[in-house]
């Protein structure tokens, strides 16, 4: 086979393996939860784990009200200290098209960020995992009692959907304190994490649209008059992510 044939050959096949990972080149991350980065235009879904939204609260092994979704943020932030990432592009997110799920890592280290954010103890295990195999490093997790296992937490999923009554998981809950518990894991008046300004507020008249509320953007008419949010969120995708749709007297934020 002659040089030129050769080379071909070469970059014909560089070009197909490159096609079967879908990985992306390393780019700085932007961390937009405890399982949700953004390379450049593109976000991804750690795959396989599900971590605490942002606004979301638990309870530590103390008995005291823990910010347990800033802190996975905070730790997701940690893991990655400003160095290049590159994540595994999976496909489209179901509950947000425009969103990739991702096996991501960063560059150089062997182990995924999905895996050391289950192993952390700073996310539930969600089916199907497209690739990541981090059902383990979970269940390790939660026999050695790290991060939300140590406490008491309602998994992000029934979270998400207001399940008030949903099953209570770690070592420090107890039966006997089931109400109080629940009334600090879904607060009345929740309190807005660092960076989160849209509202969000259940709503069944969201539902004809396929939604479970509707959120609020600053500058929008119905935003002072929403003293009393149920949800709030730093984003608008994360807002849609989790079933929200914009108020109609609302004009989209400027990027």
């Amino acid at each position: 086979m002659r040089l030129r044939d050769r080379l071909l050959s070469l970059c014909g096949a560089i070009v197909i393996a490159a096609g079967l990972t879908g990985s992306v080149l390393a780019a700085t991350a932007t961390v937009r939860s405890g399982d949700t980065i953004q390379l450049g235009d593109t976000v991804y879904r750690l795959d396989g784990i599900d971590a605490p939204e942002v606004d979301q609260l638990c309870i530590d092994d103390h008995a005291d009200p823990w910010s347990c979704g800033v802190e996975a943020r905070e730790q997701l932030t940690k893991l990655i200290a400003g160095r290049p990432v590159r994540c595994e592009d999976l496909g489209p997110d179901k509950p947000l098209k425009t969103r990739k799920i991702g096996i991501c890592a960063v560059d150089g280290d062997k182990v995924s960020l999905n895996q050391q954010m289950a192993r952390a103890g700073l996310a539930v295990s969600v089916e199907p995992a497209v690739k990541a195999r981090v059902k383990d490093d979970v269940a390790a997790a939660k026999e050695g009692l790290r991060g939300l296992w140590k406490g008491c937490f309602v998994a992000p999923a029934e979270f998400r959907a207001d399940k008030k009554d949903g099953a209570l998981l770690g070592a420090s809950c107890r039966a006997d304190r089931d109400r109080e518990i629940r009334a600090v894991l879904f607060p009345e008046t929740p309190s807005a994490p660092p960076g989160c300004t849209i509202k969000g507020k259940f709503a069944v008249r969201a539902r004809v649209t396929g939604n479970i509320g509707i959120y609020h953007l600053q500058g929008c008419p119905s935003y002072p008059a929403t003293t009393e949010p149920d949800r709030w969120f730093c984003s608008e995708d994360d807002a849609k992510a989790a079933g929200f749709r914009r108020a109609f007297n609302c004009r989209a934020q400027k990027k």
